[in-house]
């Protein structure tokens, strides 16, 4: 099967290591989930199944042990979650997220090993917070 005959062709595009690990293209994304990051997984983290996956990806950029190119990678993933504009808006009930959880399952194939269980139990224990905030 093609990239084309997926249900999520555009992942391909997101996650294209031709365009996503380029340094200004890294950077672009850097400035994007810098911004954007923490209103947007506030704002979505009681709808968004995968916000604690979302963070937990967070924390790994964040980690200087992580290698650049998983970073460039998981930035672009990030950033693809962080802009309004998507194949599938995020506002649509009950089908608004699949995009953006197809993205992130495409680049935790590819660089997922890299988030490791401290990133994870921090990811989770921040999610719980905000999902507990009135």
């Amino acid at each position: 099967m093609s990239g084309a005959d997926k249900a999520s062709p555009h992942v391909n595009g997101v996650l294209d290591p031709a365009r996503a690990l380029v340094p200004r293209v890294v950077r672009l994304n850097e400035r994007i989930v810098a911004k954007g990051f923490w209103p947007k997984l506030k704002k979505v983290a009681a709808h968004a199944p995968f916000a604690a996956e979302a963070l937990s990806v967070w924390y790994c950029v964040q980690d200087p042990e992580t290698p650049a190119p998983a970073k460039g990678m998981m930035l672009a993933a990030l950033a693809y979650f962080v802009l309004p504009t998507d194949a599938i808006p995020d506002f649509i009930a009950g089908i608004g997220y699949t995009d953006d959880a197809a993205v992130f399952a495409a680049m935790m194939a590819l660089v997922g090993r890299n988030v490791k269980p401290r990133h994870r139990a921090a990811a989770k224990a921040a999610v719980d917070r905000i999902r507990e905030r009135p």
